[in-house]
C-alpha cells in the first residue's frame, strides 16, 4: 500500500502549473500510480476550474462593453475552429515499457513521455539522466540492482525519489511502487534494496556522502548527482 503522497500544496501548484517539470512529471506519475492521489487531484481541478470560469463571467460582462475588433475578429475564428467535423475515432494508447532485471515495466505516461539519455553504471547503481533543460534541477531515471545500496547521505538541496517497481528501505522505512519520498538536508539515508528497484528521481544538488571511502565521492559531487 502506498504511504508516502504529495503534499497538498505541492497538489495545488501542480494544478495550477507553477511548478517546473520535473516535480510536474513526478507529480503526474504518482497520480496514475495511486487513486486516492486522483480524486484529491479530480476535486482540486475541479475547484479550479469553477473559480476561473466564476472571474471569466465577471470579466466579460465588462469586456462586452468595450469589444473591439480584435475581440470580434478572435470570436469567429473560434466559432470557425469549433464548426469543424471533429474525428470520434479512439485512437489506443500504447504502453511505454521498460526493460530491466529481465523483465518489461510499464512507465507512467509523463515519464514514458521524456527523452532519456544514456546509462552510467557504478557497481549496482545505474543512473540515466531525463533531456530536460531545466537549470540545477536533474530527473533521473535509476537502476539499482539486487543486493545494491547508496551509501549513506545527505543533501545539500532536495532529493525527490518515485518508486515504479521493486522496493527498497532505508532508516524511515521500507517502500513499494508509487510512493512519493522527499528529502532535504534534515535527513540522512542510505537506501538499499534486496530485489532491486526502478525509480524516478529529482534532485537539485550534490548528495553528501557522510561515511567511511564514500567521502572520496564528494568532492565531484556536482558531477554524479
Amino acid at each position: 500500500m502506498i504511504k508516502y503522497h504529495p503534499s497538498k500544496q505541492l497538489m495545488q501548484k501542480h494544478v495550477a502549473g507553477e511548478l517546473p517539470v520535473g516535480l510536474s512529471v513526478a507529480i503526474a506519475a504518482h497520480i496514475e500510480l495511486c487513486g486516492a492521489c486522483k480524486l484529491e487531484l479530480d476535486a482540486l481541478e475541479s475547484k479550479q476550474a469553477e473559480a476561473a470560469f466564476t472571474n471569466s463571467g465577471s470579466y466579460s460582462e465588462e469586456a462586452a462593453e468595450s469589444s473591439t475588433e480584435e475581440d470580434l475578429a478572435f470570436e469567429a475564428m473560434m466559432n470557425d475552429i469549433t464548426q469543424l467535423d471533429m474525428s470520434s475515432e479512439m485512437v489506443p494508447r500504447v504502453p511505454q515499457m521498460f526493460d530491466y532485471q529481465d523483465k518489461s515495466v510499464q512507465l507512467p505516461r509523463a515519464i514514458a513521455a521524456l527523452k532519456l539519455g544514456s546509462f552510467i553504471n557504478a557497481g549496482k547503481v545505474s543512473r540515466a539522466r531525463f533531456e530536460l533543460d531545466e537549470g540545477p534541477l536533474r530527473s533521473s531515471l535509476l537502476h539499482i540492482k539486487p543486493g545494491g545500496e547508496i551509501p549513506e547521505h545527505t543533501h545539500t538541496g532536495f532529493e525527490l525519489t518515485l518508486l515504479l517497481d521493486g522496493s527498497f528501505e532505508d532508516e524511515s522505512g521500507s517502500y513499494v511502487p508509487g510512493d512519493f519520498i522527499m528529502l532535504d538536508g534534515r535527513h540522512n539515508h542510505t537506501p538499499k534494496t534486496e530485489e532491486g528497484c526502478l525509480c524516478f528521481t529529482l534532485v537539485d544538488s550534490a548528495l553528501h556522502f557522510n561515511k567511511g571511502l564514500s567521502k572520496l565521492l564528494n568532492p565531484i559531487g556536482n558531477l554524479i548527482y
